[in-house]
């Protein structure tokens, strides 16, 4: 039998302890090299990645100029800038005086015909009011002919709500009331994307309508249901790709000014593989 004095037990507790310690070094020294290697891997694998890109080939997109504030950009197609009506049919029959252009005597339609486009109008509801509800101010925008964004006196006017000021008639309401006072100048921004048609007539794609009033989003590509009618619902009928913008008349003098239209087509760019197809077609065509 071992016979453990004071001493011995102290000596053992100090090899316990010193070994203790050592594992402790041991370890803080892997944990610091981990760690210096980790941050060593990270900076090289940051500073070798590489930026990620589609590899669609795109066409520089057009420089256009704006254009002063109130003014039509350099692409727009001005349909009405305060002289005359010419770009429209029926146009002899609205009184144009002083950069305004005042509805009288039966709707409009422009001469050329429009599809995919952004449509600028400013309208105003006569001054003096008269009449209530529908009666009241009352025109609309006709897109194609056939799709209306409704025009009303819609300031402390009771109406239905899909009929008032900035409804896609009969069939939305706007989001808010944007209408300002009788009298006062009012503006669209309208969005328009016509719908397609497949070979059967049947819908491939409906129209859709983002609109600004007085710049407050009113609708945000909402997609119509068919084209507007005011005695049954609305429904689809195959057209051409492009017709007129209709100004509607209903029997009040609302004004008009500053109406311009871009036409839309959206930038299409080309895939890898069709990039490097249409290379290969042209060397073809070279070789003959």
């Amino acid at each position: 039998m071992v016979e453990v004095t004071p001493s011995t037990y102290l000596a053992s507790e100090r090899t316990t302890m010193d070994f203790a310690r050592q594992r402790m070094k041991d370890c803080c020294q892997r944990v610091s090299t981990f760690l210096i290697v980790s941050t060593a891997l990270g900076t090289l694998s940051a500073a070798t990645a590489r930026e990620w890109k589609s590899g669609i080939v795109w066409p520089e997109p057009p420089v256009v100029e704006p254009g002063p504030v109130g003014s039509p950009p350099a692409d727009a197609i001005v349909l009405f800038d305060g002289k005359d009506l010419s770009q429209w049919n029926g146009g002899q029959k609205w009184l144009v005086e002083d950069g305004v252009a005042t509805s009288r005597g039966g709707g409009i339609s422009t001469r050329q015909g429009f599809g995919d486009c952004q449509l600028h109008v400013e309208w105003a509801s006569p001054s003096k009011v008269k009449g209530h509800g529908q009666g009241r101010g009352n025109s609309g925008i006709y897109m194609m002919g056939k799709y209306e964004v409704q025009i009303l006196d819609s300031f402390e006017n009771e109406t239905y709500f899909d009929g008032q000021a900035g409804a896609i008639y009969k069939q939305s309401p706007p989001m808010v009331n944007a209408c300002r006072p009788p009298g006062a100048w009012q503006t669209f921004e309208i969005i328009f994307r016509a719908p397609r048609f497949a070979e059967d007539g049947s819908v491939e794609r409906p129209a859709a309508m983002t609109v600004l009033h007085n710049g407050l989003v009113i609708h945000s590509h909402f997609e119509l249901a068919g084209a507007t009618a005011w005695h049954k619902p609305p429904e689809y009928k195959p057209h051409p790709d492009k017709l007129p913008i209709h100004i509607q008349f209903h029997g009040n003098p609302v004004r008009f000014r500053n109406i311009w239209v871009r036409e839309l087509a959206p930038i299409v760019g080309k895939k890898p593989g069709d990039a490097e197809e249409e290379k290969a077609d042209d060397a073809g065509s070279q070789d003959k």
